[in-house]
């Protein structure tokens, strides 16, 4: 692949072309979720500058860290103040969002113990509410992939800090509900005796009952009334098998970075012309909910279409109506901090 990146720029270059250069930010780049995302990023083919930012002063270690990986992508590293990687008096924040085609936020605090996701509400939603704010001043135009959790709530809070500063666009506003899709890609294959490729349509959100995975829309699946329970509640709560398992170490990063990732490869390519199908938390009409996470056609603007997720099960049916009132509530949560 590096050969044929090389060879294509070369044959470009002949022809007095310039191709536009990918720049992905990583913010919250020195945390669990933030280093790998960071390292699968330098590693990508379809991203020529990663930009790391965080408050934390290992910051500009993990980025001269990153930089030692053998690949095209360029490293920089990026405090609020005085410390960048390299050694630098930029801006901050400011540095490393401009010209960002693709900004992911996976900043924040992790779960612990006993704590949901809406535990981290009031920590997580005022450093997305800050970081989104400087997004707005400072990179406009870029898609927004936010992890933080919870995405219910925080994407709602991004879109009203948007709004106030006149650059909100639907179509570049993202909830990152991947990880949702790779846990019942992975569970349904284990379960089924099959490699995990099989894209299992996940819709909702990205907390507890309001997950909810289509496995009846899945072909050649045949499911008993016990596998589809115990499925779709693992699926659900695949976040706490990984916050007890670590005994109070953290929460899922690493699935969670791979899944940020194939996220933010997907949103690229689709900026750069191809047709990207994939599930994702955004702005749309399909339900009651005002975000939602469903399948999305991502194209050159983002966000290119909001597609139907089709026909729910009954089982699927009974679970959509237990979901919604609590979506909905999450969201008027985040709408009601950004306005307060």
């Amino acid at each position: 692949m590096l050969a044929l990146r090389s060879a294509s720029r070369s044959t470009a270059s002949r022809v007095g072309l310039r191709l536009k250069s990918t720049k992905v930010a990583v913010l919250g780049a020195s945390g669990g979720i933030g280093q790998p995302l960071a390292l699968l990023c330098k590693l990508s083919e379809n991203i020529d500058e990663v930009a790391c930012y965080d408050v934390a002063p290992v910051l500009p270690g993990v980025a001269a860290d990153l930089s030692h990986c053998p690949t095209g992508a360029k490293i920089t590293g990026h405090l609020p103040s005085s410390g960048a990687w390299p050694p630098t008096h930029d801006k901050g924040l400011e540095a490393a969002v401009s010209g960002a085609d693709v900004i992911v936020i996976p900043a924040g605090v992790p779960r612990k113990p006993g704590m949901t996701r809406d535990d981290l509400f009031n920590t997580n939603a005022g450093i997305v509410k800050t970081l989104v704010e400087g997004c707005g001043k400072f990179a406009p135009d870029a898609v927004l992939a936010i992890i933080s959790n919870p995405v219910n709530s925080t994407v709602p809070i991004a879109a009203e800090v948007l709004k106030k500063l006149g650059v909100y666009n639907k179509n570049k506003l993202c909830g990152v509900t991947t990880l949702d899709v790779c846990r019942a890609n992975t569970f349904l294959a284990a379960n089924q005796g099959k490699h995990p490729k099989e894209i299992v349509t996940v819709i909702g959100g990205h907390a507890g009952i309001t997950i909810l995975p289509l496995l009846s829309q899945v072909p050649g699946t045949t499911l008993s009334a016990a596998d589809r329970d115990a499925l779709t509640h693992r699926i659900q709560f695949g976040g706490d098998e990984v916050v007890k398992a670590k005994a109070g170490g953290g929460s899922a990063t690493l699935s969670m970075a791979y899944a940020g990732y194939l996220f933010t490869e997907g949103v690229i390519k689709g900026l750069k012309g191809e047709s990207v199908t994939q599930c994702a938390y955004v702005e749309s009409s399909l339900t009651e909910a005002r975000f939602f996470a469903s399948p999305c056609k991502f194209g050159k603007g983002g966000v290119e279409e909001v597609l139907p997720f089709g026909e729910l099960s009954a089982y699927e049916k009974g679970w959509f109506d237990k979901m919604l009132p609590e979506l909905k509530a999450q969201i008027k949560k985040g709408e009601d901090f950004a306005n307060q």
